[in-house]
């Protein structure tokens, strides 16, 4: 008995039904595992990404529009999902050896002397250029809000920002992956 083929997507079909899913993930699913725990060189992980990627494309089947074949998009997605799993890890692992602090302020000392120098920072700023990376930064106004409480233009807060993020990004270019950490926890309390 011949198998039917898998079905082909070019977009003309307006939506993916139960068997074409089914044969899909039959066709493919121990290939794209072995692609997956090739880049992430984890089984539980491996399975766990070919499992996300089928289960995105069962909830998006009614929108999806794949120009390409199924292989290429299928393969595309876990190789996107699989990078992305390897960041969310390493990013994690980075956390945990600093025993649940940002890497690089694992003591109060550090801390300190970051937020110091991130004052002195901010001091040396134009004042107009400090309030409007204030204003983005820490009271997180979208760049039109602050051109409208500013009474200035947006090109003017967009000058402003760069002029503020370069020159914080050479006053601290020491502390500042301990600074992207620092910013990225006070922003989730």
């Amino acid at each position: 008995m011949k198998e039917e083929p898998i079905v082909t997507h070019t977009g003309d079909v307006p939506r993916m039904d139960d068997r074409q899913f089914e044969q899909l993930f039959k066709a493919y699913y121990n290939p794209l595992f072995a692609y997956a725990y090739t880049i992430v060189h984890d089984e539980a992980l491996a399975e766990e990404i070919v499992q996300t990627v089928f289960l995105r494309l069962w909830e998006k089947r009614e929108a999806i529009a794949i120009q390409v074949s199924w292989k290429a998009y299928l393969y595309k997605a876990i190789y996107h999902e699989s990078l992305n799993s390897r960041k969310r890890w390493h990013l994690h692992q980075l956390y945990v050896q600093g025993q649940g602090e940002p890497v690089g302020v694992t003591d109060s000392t550090d801390g300190r002397e970051l937020e110091a120098r991130l004052e002195e920072a901010l001091r040396q700023l134009p004042e107009k250029c400090r309030t409007v990376f204030q204003l983005s930064r820490f009271e997180e106004l979208k760049y039109q809000e602050i051109a409208d409480r500013l009474q200035i233009s947006i090109k003017t807060v967009e000058a402003h920002m760069g002029k503020a993020l370069k020159v914080l990004r050479v006053q601290l270019a020491d502390f500042l992956v301990s600074l992207a950490f620092l910013l990225i926890n006070l922003f989730k309390l």
